[in-house]
């Protein structure tokens, strides 16, 4: 696992900045969701990299008001035919 450091302003809301590891850990789940709204890694890999199991993950996805489902309007309507097809 890769190490890395970031320099952040010294004022920031005292909730995000009890403690550096309660910051680490705020910048971890910003990083996944990020990732995961840009549909760039899976809810597993957010999970991993925000360390926690993938029902919390998805708990913070909605916490974030991000989808948890990342099927487009396209991709749904093709199944919804691809399954009308196969029943015929």
């Amino acid at each position: 696992m890769r190490t890395i450091t970031i320099a952040v302003p010294d004022h920031l809301p005292p909730t995000v900045t009890a403690s550096d590891e309660d910051l680490a850990r705020a910048y971890r789940l910003a990083a996944a969701i990020f990732w995961y709204d840009q549909e760039l890694i899976s809810q597993g890999k957010g999970a991993e990299i925000a360390g926690l199991s993938r029902a919390e993950f998805i708990d913070e996805l909605g916490r974030a008001n991000v989808s948890a489902i990342q099927t487009s309007v396209e991709e749904l309507r093709a199944e919804l035919e691809q399954a009308a097809d196969a029943r015929r």
